[in-house]
């Protein structure tokens, strides 16, 4: 079975799991799965892991990210993006708003985004987010009429900068600015334009979500691969027929497998690395703890002779026995 890493340019219109079986389809593998995951809405970075690099991804998924976005102000959505339906201002608001929208300077914007949203913020996640409550996503709570009451969570905003602010459109009374933010991971962008909305008290909501950075992967690194969306008909078990969305890799297998990181090219753009020997690589995979200090989760490799770099184990500082660490993860030998 094929072990590697790619990064996919998700395209709008599909989820992240669809994604997932796009690469399953291609490589004729099972084991795949991606880190982090992207609304349907949202494009851009999506790190997929496939065979024992999967074992990855649960490290990947807490790095940092970069988003560019779009958020519009002047009006709300249930969703607090464009797929929600628009929450319409009462009218005796509705032309004060009007008026903020068309008075709103980029000074006022950065003032505001410099105040409130900037560093370690609490943040309520959306009604329509991902967060499970008692076992059952958010959005499919909302979506069914109930009432969702998430917490709020500590994330870290590293960078909120606005890049542009357009030209107020009269007839909705809105307002678009293009902003860039660099975050902990669980933030969400959408909670981001409802705040900045609230904060200017003239409401808001996304428009446009690109994530371009998730920790040392990138759009613009050589093992990216672009992915389409498209339309699939098919005829359920109860003979209804359907219509919805569906990724596409425009790929061969062997292309695909010539994009992706290898194993130990994964492991150095997810975590440190720490070479060992031969017998420190047989002790790990005895679940041994071997004479190496580490701060944190870092990938041992080793060189056998002849075969390349070996990524043996994930290990952590072992507790009980200092100047020591154990495996937490094994990996099999290369």
């Amino acid at each position: 079975m094929p072990d590697g890493l790619i990064v996919i340019d998700k395209p709008q219109g599909v989820t992240s799991h669809d994604v997932v079986a796009a690469v399953r389809s291609v490589l004729h593998v099972k084991r795949v799965g991606h880190a982090g995951t992207l609304d349907p809405m949202a494009t851009g970075v999506l790190v997929i892991g496939f065979g024992y690099v999967t074992r990855l991804l649960n490290y990947i998924v807490d790095h940092h990210k970069t988003y560019e976005a779009t958020i519009r102000l002047g009006l709300r959505t249930t969703t607090e993006d464009a797929e929600g339906e628009i929450i319409e201002w009462p009218a005796e608001e509705r032309e004060h708003v009007r008026a903020q929208i068309a008075a709103l300077s980029r000074e006022a914007i950065e003032q505001a985004v410099n105040t409130h949203l900037m560093g370690e913020i609490s943040q309520v996640p959306s009604s329509y987010s991902a967060v499970k409550i008692n076992g059952k996503h958010a959005y499919d709570l909302a979506r069914e009429g109930k009432e969702v009451a998430l917490e709020p969570r500590q994330v870290t905003i590293d960078s909120f900068d606005v890049l542009a602010v357009h030209e107020p459109d009269a007839a909705q009374g809105t307002r678009d600015i293009d902003v860039r933010v660099a975050c902990s991971a669980g933030t969400y962008i959408r909670a981001l334009a409802r705040d900045l909305g609230h904060i200017l008290g003239v409401g808001g909501y996304l428009t446009r979500l690109r994530r371009t950075h998730v920790g040392a992967f990138s759009l613009e690194g050589p093992h990216v691969l672009p992915a389409r969306s498209e339309e699939h008909s098919f005829t359920t078990r109860d003979g209804r027929h359907e219509t919805r969305m569906r990724a596409r890799l425009d790929t061969t297998k062997e292309q695909l497998l010539d994009a992706a990181l290898t194993m130990g090219q994964a492991a150095r753009m997810t975590m440190p690395v720490v070479d060992v020997s031969d017998k420190q690589a047989q002790d790990l995979r005895y679940g041994r703890s071997i004479g190496v200090t580490v701060a944190g989760a870092t990938a041992a490799i080793a060189h056998p002779a002849n075969t390349g770099e070996d990524v043996v184990a994930i290990i952590v500082p072992d507790s009980g026995t200092p100047a020591q660490s154990r495996p937490t993860v094994v990996f099999p030998a290369a």
